[in-house]
C-alpha cells in the first residue's frame, strides 16, 4: 500500500509554482523549484523562503511543565523567561538522541505554556514518549497542533527588512534565539529569530487558514530585494556549510549529545533528566566517536555512508556531504575515533573504491558576517 502523505497548507501552492514534489518525513514537500544552488545563493545573497509546516508542534501548559521538560531535554527550559527559546535534545535512558528540538517560553510561571517544535519525522515518536511519562498524570497538559499551524522560515541577509512593512512589531527588537506574538500581514503570528541555514532571520508560526495568504504576501514582498521560494535541496545545503546536525544523519538513537558535538545543549548539572547518567557515564569513561568536519580535495562529493580510511583502514562513516556552493568546496561530516578528530589529520574517504584525501576542519564551514 502507498504511503498516505501529509499535506502543508502550501502544497498546492508550490505544485503551482514549479516547486518538484517529494515525499519527505510523512510529507509531500518541494525538494526544490529552480535549482539548489540558485536557492542556496539567494539565501546567502539575499532571502530564501521555506516551507517548514512539516515540522511538529506541540504545546505544554500546566503550572508543572516547565519541570516536566526539564526531565525530558537536556537543557534546562523551567527557569527560561517568557520570549526565550532554547535548542535541546530529546534522549533515551542510554544517552541517546530521540530528537533535537526547540523549545519556546510563551508564557510566565502562573500560566506555564511552553511550545515544541520536533522533526517531521519524529512526531509520532515524541508523541508516544511524552504520553508514557505523562500517563495517569493530569499536572501537564500537551497538545500536538502541528496540522492546526503552519510555519514558514525567512532567511538571508535582507530577511528582516523586507518583512518589517508586514510585521506590527519592530523585528530588530526580537533578540536571537527568542521569540515574540505579533500581527504579520493582517494574522496574528508567533515570530521567532531562529532559523536552519546558519542565516540571520525569522520562523514564522500562523494558523493553518493563513499560511497561504502570509506566505503570498512575504513573497511579493520580497520581489525587488532577490527572495526566491526555497525547497529541501537548498535546506540542506545551507545546514550542511552552516555545520548543523539532522536527524536521521548526525544525530539517531545510537548517538549521544557529547559524540555529536552538542554539549552546550546538555546541562549535567541540572536535576535529573531522561538519559542523563548514561550521557554523564559516557563523558567519565570517554567517547565512543566525534562528529567531525571534512574537507575533500577534487571535485567528487562524500555521500551519507561512504567509509572514511585512515591508513587505509576504515575509521568511521560519512553522515551528509556535498558541493558548498559558498564555501566553493566539497566538504561533508562524519563520525571518526577521537584521536583522529584533531585539526587538520589526514583522512580519506572511500568514493565508490576510490580514496579520496580529506582533512579535519573546523565546524562550521561558513559563518556569515557579522
Amino acid at each position: 500500500m502507498a504511503e498516505l502523505l501529509l499535506r502543508t497548507p502550501l502544497c498546492d501552492w508550490h505544485a503551482a509554482h514549479g516547486g518538484r514534489m517529494v515525499p519527505f518525513g510523512g510529507w509531500t514537500m518541494p525538494v526544490q523549484y529552480s535549482s539548489v544552488v540558485d536557492e542556496h545563493t539567494a539565501t546567502r545573497s539575499a532571502a530564501g523562503l521555506f516551507d517548514i509546516s512539516h515540522m511538529g508542534r506541540i504545546f505544554f501548559r500546566g503550572p508543572h511543565a516547565g519541570r516536566f521538560l526539564d526531565e525530558l531535554v537536556t537543557a534546562e527550559v523551567a527557569t527560561l523567561e517568557t520570549g526565550r527559546v532554547r535548542y535541546a535534545l530529546v534522549t533515551n535512558e542510554s544517552g541517546g538522541v530521540l530528537d533535537d528540538v526547540l523549545v519556546y517560553r510563551l508564557s510566565p510561571e502562573d500560566e506555564a505554556e511552553y511550545l515544541v517544535v520536533v522533526n517531521a519525522a519524529n512526531r509520532t515518536k515524541i508523541l508516544n514518549w511524552v504520553a508514557a511519562r505523562l500517563a495517569g498524570s493530569d499536572a501537564v497538559a500537551f497538545e500536538d497542533r502541528t496540522e492546526a499551524l503552519g510555519m514558514i522560515a525567512l532567511q538571508g541577509p535582507r530577511s528582516l527588512a523586507l518583512l518589517q512593512p508586514l510585521a506590527a512589531i519592530a523585528l530588530d527588537t526580537i533578540p536571537y534565539y527568542h521569540a515574540a506574538r505579533a500581527t504579520l500581514a493582517g494574522t496574528r503570528a508567533l515570530v521567532s529569530r531562529t532559523g536552519y541555514t546558519g542565516e540571520d532571520g525569522v520562523e514564522l508560526i500562523v494558523p493553518t487558514g493563513e499560511t497561504r495568504r502570509v506566505w503570498e504576501a512575504v513573497v511579493a514582498a520580497g520581489q525587488s530585494a532577490g527572495l526566491k521560494p526555497c525547497g529541501l535541496g537548498a535546506r540542506d545545503t545551507l545546514r550542511l556549510e552552516a555545520g548543523m546536525p539532522l536527524y536521521g544523519h548526525e544525530l539517531d538513537e545510537q548517538t549521544n549529545p557529547l559524540e555529536a558535538g552538542l554539549g552546550f545543549a546538555v546541562e549535567l548539572g541540572k536535576p535529573i533528566f531522561v538519559g542523563q547518567p548514561a550521557i554523564a557515564r559516557a563523558k567519565q569513561e570517554g567517547l565512543r566517536k566525534r562528529r567531525v568536519g571534512l574537507e575533500l580535495e577534487g571535485k567528487r562529493i562524500a555521500r551519507e555512508g561512504y567509509a572514511v580510511l585512515h591508513g587505509g583502514r576504515n575509521v568511521g562513516r560519512v553522515t551528509s556531504g556535498t558541493f558548498g556552493p559558498t564555501v566553493g568546496k566539497c566538504i561533508a561530516m562524519a563520525y571518526v575515533p577521537p584521536e583522529l578528530a584533531r585539526l587538520d589529520t589526514r583522512l580519506a574517504v572511500d568514493i565508490r573504491g576510490q580514496a579520496a584525501a580529506a582533512r579535519v576542519v573546523r565546524l562550521p564551514f561558513y559563518k556569515r558576517p557579522r
